[in-house]
């Protein structure tokens, strides 16, 4: 049996892996930071965090794996720096947090092209926040890496409602790495990673999920 910690659980990708976690019998308890609180659940701790202030000796850090799904676009953010502080800081700050209380296996929703020397700011940002938690030590490591995101989200994203239609039409044409994931599948690979924590590093490019 297995206690997680989920980050993200307010949006596309972190909503479908908590809908599956609560559903799972593997999963016995589930904690979820969030600005805002979530619906109760049996199984659901929902602590109400500020993110730059991290309470650091918290009791529901005790956990056994981790799934962040963290994230924001620039857009949203306002600017690369402020981005950068969620992707990159908040979700570092949160792995450090929770391998100092005992967290064995980390599973982060990442993206193709993550790479901390590439000229590209979002794949750069990524890249770094992958590399920065390879250091913080967890046994069971798991980096997936999806391209564009399928579903409804709360958010308009201007960029993905004018790419999606296209890609919708000619994914068959697209090499795997590069179609539509669903959000649901990406969860699946997500809970699966953190629950059976395999040993070492693992990454999951978009092909194996699509």
């Amino acid at each position: 049996m297995t206690t997680l910690m989920l980050v993200g659980a307010t949006g596309l990708v972190g909503g479908a892996v908590l809908r599956q976690a609560l559903a799972d019998a593997r999963v016995t308890r589930i904690v979820a930071p969030t600005r805002r609180e979530l619906p109760p659940h049996p199984k659901l701790k929902n602590p109400l965090v500020d993110f730059e202030h991290l309470p650091a000796d918290a009791a529901w850090w005790a956990v056994d794996g981790v799934i962040c799904t963290l994230g924001t676009t620039i857009r949203k953010a306002g600017s690369q720096e402020t981005f950068r502080r969620v992707d990159h800081d908040h979700s570092l700050a949160l792995a450090r947090l929770a391998r100092q209380h005992g967290a064995r296996a980390f599973a982060l929703n990442s993206a193709t092209g993550a790479d901390p020397r590439s000229r590209f700011f979002y794949n750069r940002v990524k890249g770094e926040v992958e590399e920065a938690i390879r250091g913080v030590g967890f046994p069971s490591l798991t980096l997936v890496r999806p391209a564009l995101i399928g579903g409804e989200r709360g958010e308009f994203r201007p960029a993905e409602f004018m790419v999606m239609p296209l890609l919708r039409l000619v994914e068959r044409l697209l090499p795997r790495r590069y179609r539509v994931v669903p959000h649901q599948r990406l969860a699946t690979a997500l809970l699966e990673a953190a629950i059976t924590a395999p040993p070492g590093e693992r990454i999951i490019e978009s092909e194996a999920i699509v």
